[in-house]
């Protein structure tokens, strides 16, 4: 649904999936359902399609289609969800690592600095997670300071933290959006405070949704769940996932750091496929949101007898 997020570099990431018709495909990140659709538009009558959102107001997006299992949970139990759904290995796993559009347009849901609304960013509403109203108001300076620092990767980390909890012991709770701007008011930077506000966002719905912690699981997952020959195809669109999906693809590891078997021998599972993709002046300026899009492509390596 165009209305609920606009499918960045569509073609290119499902084709980066070399499609089988028959083959069983993973959608990480269904959302509004465009790549999943593009998905099924190229499988035949016997292929097969998961696809995962943890958000209760995707799943409205699904199309009527028995070749898709749609499943409502977090990217993080990857492989014991679509194992439960009857496969154990399978031919392709696509992520798109964006913010859907319809969660920066909807102001109640506390993505956009655009509007006020409750401080929430929870990806899904229907459990007890912490929402970023309860960070804002609970964490300590350290605490904050290292959050906007690792995921906001923002400057003077501790005098925004500060004048964060300046304002929730002078004025009270901050509850709203408005109330984190004014919070941090004075030290927005006069001429920057878009790039900052979207830095601080990004930030604290990262913490929030506990983001880098779940890609990085989903990752690892994903490559033992892929058939030698399996493809990977990610999205990122910032350094921080794009330099873990990076590290994932080069070595197998989180840090980048290549394993070797008892004989030395390097044991990496995956190989590039292709240089990194960047939407083209045509999608950005359709979809300005495209801007900061990388997409990445692996295939899952045959295993080789170390004897």
């Amino acid at each position: 649904m165009s209305e609920y997020h606009d499918p960045v570099l569509l073609r290119e990431s499902v084709d980066m999936l070399d499609i089988r018709p028959d083959g069983v495909y993973v959608d990480v990140t269904f959302g509004g359902g465009g790549h999943s659709r593009e998905i099924l538009s190229r499988l035949g009558r016997k292929g097969r399609l998961v696809s995962f959102d943890q958000d209760a107001e995707a799943l409205a997006n699904a199309p009527d289609d028995k070749r898709l299992t749609l499943v409502h949970n977090n990217f993080r139990f990857l492989r014991g969800c679509v194992r439960a759904a009857g496969f154990e290995q399978v031919d392709g796993i696509l992520a798109d690592l964006g913010v859907s559009s319809h969660h920066f347009d909807t102001a109640e849901r506390g993505f956009s600095f655009r509007f006020d609304g409750p401080l929430d960013m929870r990806m899904n509403q229907t459990g007890g997670e912490r929402t970023a109203a309860d960070i804002v108001n609970s964490y300590e300076a350290d605490q904050l300071a290292t959050l906007l620092g690792r995921y906001g990767e923002l400057d003077k980390c501790y005098r925004i933290a500060n004048a964060i909890i300046r304002h929730r012991q002078s004025v009270g709770p901050i509850a709203t959006i408005a109330d984190l701007l004014k919070a941090v008011e004075e030290v927005t930077p006069r001429g920057a405070e878009s790039k900052f506000r979207a830095k601080l966002f990004q930030a604290l719905r990262i913490e929030v949704n506990g983001e880098m912690q779940a890609l990085e699981m989903m990752l690892a997952q994903a490559i033992r769940l892929l058939a030698p020959g399996g493809r990977l195809s990610v999205i990122t669109y910032h350094s921080l996932e794009d330099r873990l999906t990076k590290n994932f693809i080069r070595s197998g590891t989180a840090d980048g750091r290549v394993e070797k078997d008892f004989f030395g021998r390097a044991t990496v599972p995956l190989r590039a496929v292709g240089k990194v993709i960047l939407p083209d002046e045509a999608e950005i300026a359709r979809n300005p949101r495209a801007r900061s899009a990388k997409l990445r492509g692996a295939e899952k390596l045959e295993k080789t007898d170390p004897s």
